[in-house]
């Protein structure tokens, strides 16, 4: 029953999600108006706003004026219901921990999908979350408050000096300020065994993507990635197996 529960909570919560990704850069409220249509303007009903199930009777088209919805909407609602589900299961410090790992795991996605479409990691997302989770690593049962704190502040140290490097002498940005600001907030939640995962991750699957692109769209090697998508869903899959990674890539060694 409590798994049930989860779902439906992850759903409900998963088309918020969507709210957030489509207003938040556009900076307009994520409470006012009421969902409605890009295309037409109309407001979606309310029989037309269930999660998943709507988008499949609509057969993912608007009711108004049949324009097709596009099918991250059903994707992220599913994804996040995963999300709050396999958080659930996978709980080992009480109810307040997962409560915090399910806003650090929305935060995430929303950053990925924000980047991918829009190139920015808004400082609600980042420096907002970096803040609270600043306070909670007093806190948190799974990371101590010195490595946090220290992971955080050095790691965002060695972003910037990229960041400088990249400025000053390449003379392009090979990072954005959103990422500097966004690996705070995964050292500060993470810990620095899985913020070193993330980093690893994000970097090798950035470089096979990056490669790709530049070999089939033919780009030059200054062609800008959305880095922060590749940060967030490395921030996630090192968050539920971080430490099994670290110890296969120590065993590739011994």
């Amino acid at each position: 029953m409590e798994e049930i529960i989860a779902i439906a909570f992850g759903l409900i919560f998963g088309s918020f999600l969507n709210v957030v990704i489509y207003r938040l850069p556009l900076e307009q409220s994520l409470v006012k108006p009421r969902s409605f249509c890009p295309q037409c303007g109309k407001t979606v009903k309310a029989y037309d706003n269930i999660p998943v199930l709507s988008y499949l009777l609509l057969l993912g088209k608007c009711r108004s004026c049949g324009v097709s919805i596009p099918f991250r909407y059903p994707l992220i609602e599913i994804f996040t219901a995963f999300t709050f589900w396999y958080s659930y299961k996978m709980a080992a410090y009480g109810l307040i921990h997962l409560v915090f790992t399910i806003i650090f795991l929305f935060i995430l996605t929303a950053l990925c999908f924000i980047d991918l479409k829009y190139m920015i990691l808004p400082n609600e997302l980042t420096i907002g979350g970096s803040v609270l989770f600043l306070v909670y690593s007093f806190f948190n049962p799974e990371v101590e408050t010195l490595e946090a704190i220290l992971t955080a502040f050095g790691v965002t140290l060695i972003f910037f000096l990229i960041y400088i490097f990249y400025l000053k002498v390449r003379k392009f940005e090979g990072l954005g300020q959103g990422d500097i600001k966004m690996v705070f907030l995964l050292g500060i939640f993470l810990g620095v065994k899985k913020l070193l995962v993330t980093i690893l991750l994000a970097s090798f699957s950035g470089l096979i993507v990056g490669v790709a692109v530049i070999i089939i769209r033919k780009k030059d090697f200054k062609y800008a990635l959305p880095f922060g998508t590749f940060l967030s869903l490395a921030g996630y899959i090192s968050y539920f197996a971080g430490d099994s990674i670290l110890l296969l890539i120590f065993s590739l060694y011994k």
